[in-house]
C-alpha cells in the first residue's frame, strides 16, 4: 500500500498538521475554553459591529500516510475570489470503509492537506462509519474554480476540541423571529436563547459548532402563543466571523388544544438586518416553514458529491449512471422551481394534493428531480431538490410532542391516529386515556398528504447536507405514515402498514426503511423506527415469504384485489412494493431479503414465465383468480390467459400480429414507454431488485426486458431508472 501511495499520491506521505486552518486530521466532539478566550478584533458585517470569535487550535501530529475513500468537488459560484471558505456537508460511507476511531483528512490536487472535522452520526452494524457531517475551510477559491478534495482516512489522531456559544455572542451575534398575529406582536430571540444555556449541540469541533435552540413566540409581556414556535440551528465557524442561521417557524404541537391555521406578518432578522419578510402568510396547521440566512458573508460554493461512490455505498438506489442530461433539461428544471409554490406553505415541485392520480414525476424511490440531481450533481437540480424538501414542511403531517420536543413517537402514543376515529379506537387500555388528537378548527388546507402517492422528499437532502431540518422531515413523514391508520388495524404499537393500498404500503415501507437507516445512532427515535420496520418485515415474511400456504404468484393480496369484480390487481402497484422491499434489503435489513426473493417471482414470471408474454408484462390490471371468492391461480400462465381474450392468447408472443392488436410497435411493451408514467418504467425498479434477489431467473428476465427496442428517455425523468447491482 505504501508503494502504491508513493506512486499515486507522492505528496500524501508527508502530512504534518499545523495550527492553521489547513492542518490535517479530524475533528470531534468536546469542549475547549481556549476557543472562547481568543483575542477579539473589531469587524463590521451586515451593518453590525462585532468582534472575531477566535481561531481554532489544532494540535501538531506526527507524519502519517492516508488512504482515499471518496471525494467531493467544491465549485465556486461567484466571479470574486474567496478565501477561508467554510463548507459543511453530509457524507455516507460504505460498510467497512471507515472503521471506528479512524480520522479523516482532505487532500487537495497539489497534495496539500486541509483539516476535516468529522461529526459522526450513524454507524453500520460492524461499527464502521455510515453517515457523518464533514466540515472544512478552503484556504482559497478562485472565481469559478472547481477543486476536488480527496476524503482520506488516516491514522492521525488529535485531542477533540469544541466551542460554546459564548464567543459567538461576545462577537455580537443576534437573530430573531418576529410575527404579528391579529395585531399582536410576538417574537423570539436566538441570542437570548443561547445566553440561557438551553441549547443542544449538533456539530462540535475545532472548525465549526452548531447549536440548536427553540421556544414559543412570546409577546413583550411574556405571554406565549399556544401554537406558534421558532427553532434556530446556528452553525458557527471558528475564527471566520461567519454563522449560518437556519430558522424554522412551526405550528405543529400534537396535543395543544384548538389547533388552527394562523395568518400573520413574519420577519426574520440576523445581525439587526432583515433577512426575510412575508406579509399575510397563512400558516397551515401541523406544518412548518424554513429559511436560511448568514451572519457575516455567505460562502458562495456548490458542493458536488462523488455520485458513483454514493450509489456504490448502497445508501441510494443503483440509478443508471449512463443517462445523459441536456443543458436545456437542467435549465428548464430550475426555471420551473419559482413563484408562489416556492414560498412558505407552497409545495415546490410536489403536487399539493398528494392523492392526485395519474403519471407523476414525484412518484418513485426518489422523485425525478432528486434522481436527476443524484446523477448530475448539477447545482440547479440540487436547488430544486433541497428547495422542495424545505417545502415538505408545508403539509399537515407534522406532529411534535411538546414533552420530548421531537416528532411524536408511536411508542409514546400507540393509539394515536390522524384519521377521524371513534373515541374508543384511540383509548389506550394501559392508561385508560384517549390518545386522539384535539379537534382542528379553521383548518382548511390546499396541501393534502397520503402514503399512496408520497414522494421521498427529505432522505437524499439529509444524506448530502447533514441538516437537522431534513432529518426531522424524514422522521415526521415516516411516523405520520405509521399512525395514519386505525390503531387496531395496525396492531397499535407495532405500526403495521398492510391495511393501506399496496402502493401506500410500498412508499411507507420505503420511507420507514430510510428513516431507520439514517437516523443517528444516539437519537431516541432510532430504535423506534428500527423496531417498527422489523415488525412489518416479520408480518410480511410470516404472511408470505416463509409461509408454505402463501400464493405462488408472489403478489401482495392486502387491499390489492380491487379490479374486475375483485378478481384482479394492479401489477404496477405490486411492483412498487417489490422495489420498496428491495430498497430495505440493500440498506442492510436482512429480514427484507426473504421478502424480496419471494416478491421477485411476480415481475420475473410476467417476463419469462410459461404461458405469459413479456409484451404485456406491464398490463395495467391482471386477473389472478376466477371469482372474488376463489383462491389465486397457481401459475402466471393461468393469470395471463384469464386477463386476455382467446383470440389474443392465440397470437404468437411479441410478434407483429400481437403488437398490431395492441397498437404497439414490434418490440414495444404495453403501458406506454414514458419515463415519467409508463408502466414498463415502474416495472424496471422491481426487476432490478429481482435480478439481485433471484440471480438466474432474474438475470434472464432483466436481459429480456432490456432487449426491447422501444425504451423510455430517462433523461426526462429518471426516478425509475434503477439497474441491478
Amino acid at each position: 500500500m505504501d508503494t502504491l501511495l508513493q506512486k499515486t499520491f507522492p505528496r500524501l506521505i508527508a502530512l504534518i498538521c499545523t495550527t492553521s486552518l489547513v492542518a490535517c486530521g479530524g475533528g470531534g466532539a468536546g469542549a475547549s475554553s481556549a476557543l472562547d478566550a481568543a483575542a477579539p478584533a473589531a469587524t463590521t458585517v451586515m451593518g453590525a459591529t462585532f468582534t472575531s470569535i477566535g481561531s481554532p487550535t489544532l494540535a501538531p501530529v506526527a507524519k502519517k500516510t492516508s488512504v482515499p475513500v471518496t471525494s467531493a468537488t467544491l465549485e465556486s459560484t461567484t466571479k470574486a475570489a474567496q478565501s477561508q471558505v467554510p463548507v459543511t456537508f453530509g457524507q455516507v460511507f460504505a460498510k467497512g470503509d471507515v472503521q471506528p476511531n479512524v480520522e479523516m483528512v482532505g487532500v487537495l490536487p497539489d497534495g496539500s492537506t486541509i483539516a476535516l472535522q468529522v461529526d459522526a452520526k450513524a454507524n453500520h452494524a460492524d461499527g464502521s462509519l455510515r453517515h457523518a457531517v464533514l466540515s472544512a475551510v478552503m484556504p482559497q477559491l478562485a472565481p469559478g474554480q472547481s477543486t476536488v478534495i480527496s476524503l482520506n482516512k488516516t491514522s492521525t489522531t488529535r485531542a477533540a476540541q469544541s466551542s460554546t456559544p459564548a464567543a459567538l455572542l461576545g462577537a455580537g451575534f443576534t437573530a430573531a423571529v418576529n410575527l404579528t398575529v391579529n395585531g399582536q406582536a410576538y417574537s423570539v430571540s436566538a441570542d437570548a436563547l443561547l445566553k440561557s444555556g438551553k441549547y443542544t449541540t449538533w456539530l462540535a469541533g475545532p472548525l465549526v459548532n452548531e447549536w440548536h435552540v427553540s421556544a414559543p413566540l412570546k409577546t413583550a409581556a411574556g405571554v406565549e402563543h399556544p401554537h406558534l414556535s421558532a427553532r434556530f440551528a446556528i452553525r458557527s465557524y471558528t475564527g471566520l466571523n461567519k454563522a449560518r442561521v437556519d430558522v424554522t417557524v412551526e405550528n405543529d404541537w400534537a396535543y395543544e388544544p384548538n389547533p388552527s391555521n394562523f395568518t400573520y406578518d413574519a420577519a426574520i432578522t440576523v445581525g439587526g438586518q432583515t433577512a426575510y419578510q412575508k406579509l399575510g402568510l397563512t400558516h397551515l396547521h401541523h406544518a412548518r416553514w424554513r429559511k436560511l440566512a448568514w451572519w457575516g458573508s455567505a460562502p458562495e460554493v456548490h458542493i458536488k458529491h462523488n455520485q458513483a461512490y454514493l450509489i456504490a455505498s448502497r445508501a441510494v438506489p443503483n440509478y443508471d449512471q449512463s443517462i445523459t442530461f441536456s443543458e436545456s433539461t437542467l435549465a428548464a428544471l430550475r426555471s420551473e422551481f419559482s413563484g408562489s409554490a416556492t414560498e412558505p406553505m407552497g409545495t415546490g415541485m410536489s403536487i399539493p394534493y398528494m392523492p392526485t392520480t395519474g403519471g407523476r414525476r414525484d412518484i418513485g424511490l426518489m422523485p425525478g428531480w432528486a434522481a436527476t440531481y443524484l446523477l448530475t450533481m448539477d447545482k440547479r437540480a440540487k436547488e430544486v431538490t433541497l428547495g422542495t424538501a424545505d417545502l415538505a414542511g408545508s403539509y399537515s403531517s407534522h406532529y411534535r410532542d411538546k414533552n420530548t420536543d421531537r416528532p411524536i413517537s408511536l411508542f409514546d402514543y400507540p393509539y394515536m391516529t390522524i384519521i377521524d376515529p371513534h373515541v374508543e379506537d384511540t383509548r389506550n387500555p394501559a392508561t385508560g386515556k384517549t390518545e386522539a388528537f384535539p379537534a382542528c378548527n379553521n383548518c382548511a388546507t390546499p396541501n393534502t398528504f397520503d402514503g399512496s402517492h408520497q414522494p421521498a422528499l427529505a432522505y437524499l437532502p439529509y444524506l448530502v447536507t447533514g441538516d437537522y431540518y431534513y432529518l426531522e422531515e424524514l422522521q415526521f413523514w415516516a411516523m405520520a405514515n405509521v399512525f395514519a391508520s386505525v390503531p387496531d388495524y395496525r396492531e397499535s404499537i407495532k405500526g403495521l402498514l398492510h391495511t393501506d393500498q399496496v402502493r401506500g404500503q410500498a412508499w411507507s415501507l420505503r420511507t420507514l426503511s430510510e428513516a431507520a437507516y439514517i437516523t443517528p445512532d444516539g437519537h431516541p427515535l432510532k430504535q423506534t423506527f428500527e423496531t417498527i420496520l422489523s415488525n412489518n418485515l416479520d408480518w410480511y415474511n410470516n404472511k408470505y415469504s416463509t409461509n408454505p400456504s402463501a400464493n405462488s404468484l408472489g403478489v401482495i393480496m392486502e387491499q390489492a384485489l380491487v379490479y374486475t369484480d375483485e378478481t384482479g390487481l394492479a401489477p404496477w402497484q405490486d411492483d412498487y412494493f417489490t422495489a420498496a422491499a428491495g430498497r430495505a434489503a440493500e440498506l442492510g435489513y436482512d429480514k427484507a431479503n426473504a421478502l424480496v426473493a419471494w416478491k421477485s417471482k411476480f415481475p420475473i414470471s410476467r417476463m419469462t414465465g410459461t404461458g405469459a408474454c413479456w409484451i404485456d408484462a406491464a398490463i395495467y390490471s391482471m386477473v389472478v383468480r376466477s371469482t372474488k371468492t376463489a383462491p389465486l391461480f397457481a401459475d402466471i400462465g393461468s393469470a395471463y390467459r384469464a386477463s386476455h381474450t382467446a383470440a389474443f392468447n392465440a397470437l404468437a408472443c411479441a410478434g407483429p400480429e400481437m403488437a398490431a392488436s395492441l397498437g404497439l410497435k414490434v418490440g414495444e411493451m404495453t403501458g406506454y414507454s414514458s419515463a415519467v408514467d409508463g408502466i414498463p418504467s415502474t416495472m424496471q425498479s422491481a426487476l432490478a431488485y429481482s435480478a439481485k434477489a433471484s440471480p438466474v431467473e432474474g438475470a434472464a428476465a432483466w436481459k429480456l426486458f432490456m432487449s426491447r427496442s422501444v425504451k423510455p428517455d430517462y433523461s426526462q425523468g429518471p426516478q425509475f431508472a434503477v439497474v441491478p447491482r
